[in-house]
C-alpha cells in the first residue's frame, strides 16, 4: 500500500507528505504546531488504555531499513537529522483516530467523566527518537500524552503499571509475552491496500474461537474433526465456553456502549461490535451466542459463515480493526482491505506467512 493511499484514508486537509513525496524541512516546521492539549488525560486507573508500538501507529519502514543495515547509531543520526518530518500514518493510524472520535462524543454526554480510552504509545525506541514522535503525532493532531520508550529493552514490563487493556504490536515475540502476562494483545500487519472506513463510528470484529472465548472447542475439532465437533457443540450447548484472551477487550467496549445506551443513543451509538465466526449458526452458534449472554455481553451483529471466507464480509463492515487466531483468516482479511491482528492464542497456531502482508522482523525496533 502506497503511503499516499493511507493519508487518503485517514488524513483531511492538512498532509504534508503527499503522492510519496515529502515536503522540505522548513515547510515542515512551519506546519509542526507544539502541544498545546486542552483536553485532560484521564488517570489510568479510571481510562480504557489501548498501547500502541510506533511502528503500527506510524509507517516507519525506511527508518526500519537503516536500523537493520547501518545499526543503531547510524538509525539514531538519520532520526535525528529528520526530527521536523512527521511519519506517515500506519495500519493502527484510523483506529487511534476512532477512538478519539468516540472520547469527543462521551466529554460531550460526560463531562466529568474519565472513563475514556486513553493511548499510550509503547515503544522500544530510543528516547532521542521521541522528539519526532511528538512532533507527528501534533502534526497529525493525536491526543497521545503518554510515552513509553525503553532504549532497545523489551517494554511489555511495562504494560500493567499503564493498566494496558489492549496491546498492539507489529513484534509477534512481544504479543507472545504480553499474552501470557494476561494482557489483551495482537499482532497487527499492514494490507497492500486499506478499505476506507469510518471516521465517526468506531467498528470492531472479533473472531469468536480462541479470541473471545477459549480454544476448547477448537481443541475438539482438531483432535477429532467436523462431526465430533458438532456434537460436542450441541451437547454442551449451555455450558459456557471459557474466555479467551480478548473478551476483556469487548467487555469494556460495552461498558462504553451502555453509556450512549443510557442517553438514548443505541441505534447511533458510536461503538459497534461484530462477531464474524466460521462456526455454522445452527450446529454451533447457539453456544457461542448463549456464553456471551452469560457474559452479560451484547454484540452487535453475530455473522455465522459455516468456514467461508471472512475477507468478504469484512470488506462490507469495514472494521476498524479485526482480530482472529488463525493466519489464514488475518490473511485473507488484509487482502481485502482490512487491518487484521492475529491473537497468537490456543491449538491452532502456526508460523506466519506473508502472501504479501508487511509483517515486521522480529528483531526490529517498535
Amino acid at each position: 500500500m502506497s503511503r499516499s493511499s493511507i493519508q487518503t484514508l485517514t488524513i483531511s486537509g492538512q498532509d504534508v507528505v503527499k503522492n510519496g513525496s515529502q515536503n522540505s524541512s522548513e515547510d515542515a516546521k512551519a506546519l509542526l504546531k507544539p502541544s498545546t492539549p486542552s483536553k485532560k488525560t484521564p488517570k489510568p486507573e479510571n481510562s480504557i488504555t489501548i498501547a500502541v508500538s510506533s511502528r503500527v501507529l506510524f509507517n516507519m519502514d525506511k527508518e526500519q531499513q537503516i536500523f537493520e543495515q547501518q545499526g543503531m547509531e547510524e538509525y539514531i543520526k538519520y532520526q535525528v537529522a529528520h526530527e521536523t518530518e512527521p511519519f506517515s500514518p500506519g495500519p493502527a493510524f484510523s483506529f487511534v483516530k476512532a477512538l478519539e472520535a468516540v472520547n469527543t462524543q462521551l466529554r460531550d454526554l460526560y463531562p466529568e467523566s474519565e472513563e475514556l480510552f486513553d493511548v499510550v504509545l509503547i515503544t522500544n525506541n530510543h528516547a532521542y527518537v521521541g522528539l519526532r514522535l511528538i512532533n507527528t503525532i501534533n502534526h497529525h493532531q493525536l491526543f497521545i500524552e503518554r510515552f513509553c520508550m525503553t532504549g532497545g529493552n523489551s517494554p511489555i514490563g511495562y504494560l500493567k503499571a499503564y493498566n494496558t487493556n489492549l496491546y498492539l504490536s507489529s513484534d509477534p515475540v512481544k504479543v507472545h509475552e504480553a499474552l501470557e502476562q494476561g494482557i489483551a494483545a495482537a499482532t497487527m500487519f499492514t494490507p497492500e491496500k486499506m478499505t476506507e472506513v469510518s471516521e465517526t463510528q468506531l467498528r470492531v470484529a472479533f473472531d469468536g474461537d480462541a479470541v473471545l472465548f477459549s480454544d476448547e472447542s477448537e481443541q475438539i475439532y482438531k483432535a477429532h474433526g467436523l462431526d465430533k465437533f458438532f456434537e460436542h457443540e450441541k451437547a454442551h450447548e449451555n455450558k459456557p465456553l471459557d474466555h479467551g484472551p480478548l473478551k476483556g477487550f469487548l467487555e469494556v467496549l460495552g461498558k462504553l456502549q451502555k453509556r450512549f445506551y443510557a442517553k438514548g443513543q443505541r441505534m447511533d451509538c458510536p461503538i459497534r461490535t461484530y462477531l464474524v465466526t466460521a462456526r455454522s449458526a445452527a450446529s454451533s452458534g447457539a453456544r457461542a451466542l448463549k456464553t456471551l449472554r452469560s457474559w452479560g455481553l451484547e454484540i452487535d451483529e453475530a455473522l455465522f459463515l459455516a468456514g467461508a471466507p471472512k475477507g468478504p464480509i469484512l470488506e462490507k463492515i469495514r472494521p476498524h480493526i479485526f482480530f482472529d487466531d488463525q493466519m489464514f483468516h488475518v490473511e485473507g482479511a488484509a487482502e481485502m482491505g482490512t487491518v487484521a491482528c492475529h491473537v497468537p492464542y490456543g491449538i491452532a497456531q502456526r508460523v506466519p506467512e506473508r502472501k504479501g502482508l508487511k509483517d515486521k522482523e522480529i528483531s526490529s525496533i517498535k
